[in-house]
């Protein structure tokens, strides 16, 4: 179990973000002579966690506007459009493409239990190795060193 220090977001029903992942993030996002101060660490959590609610809240609104009761992922990428962050939503369907691909692949591997389904099966050891090469794949990404998908027509969600 977390410790409430392990977490960032001081309210209990204020989102928040898993400390020690998120400094591993942004540790391995800087080159590796700098270092960054606890307080200027924080202070990108919290901005991670406002970002995350921004998009959450404008996503919901796209989707009310929709008259639809589920937001799907075409909604977070309006949401995104329409907060103007529109340079990132190639990258973000990018991403999301690359995660569908890659549950299917699992779900296939693991007997049909998603992702995560046989994560209990996992030694410590694999389960560090699997962080790592996702790590490794979302900084490739974020490089842009991965080619993007074509954004097809086809709705991602029909049931929403």
């Amino acid at each position: 179990m977390m410790e409430p220090m392990d977490i960032v977001g001081k309210a209990k029903e204020d989102a928040s973000l898993p400390k020690a992942t998120m400094t591993k993030i942004i540790k391995e996002m800087l080159p590796p002579d700098v270092r960054v101060a606890r307080d200027a660490q924080d202070l990108l959590i919290e901005c991670c966690v406002e970002f995350i609610n921004l998009v959450s809240s404008e996503s919901n609104d796209v989707c009310n506007r929709e008259e639809k009761r589920t937001i799907a992922p075409e909604h977070v990428l309006k949401a995104l459009e329409v907060l103007g962050f529109g340079e990132y939503i190639e990258e973000v369907y990018a991403a999301y493409e690359q995660h569908k691909v890659e549950t299917m692949q699992d779900g296939v591997r693991g007997g049909g239990g998603g992702k995560w389904g046989n994560a209990a099966e996992m030694t410590e050891e694999e389960a560090a190795a699997e962080q790592q090469r996702m790590f490794a794949e979302a900084r490739a990404r974020m490089n842009g060193n991965v080619p993007l998908p074509k954004q097809s027509d086809t709705d991602p969600n029909p049931e929403s």
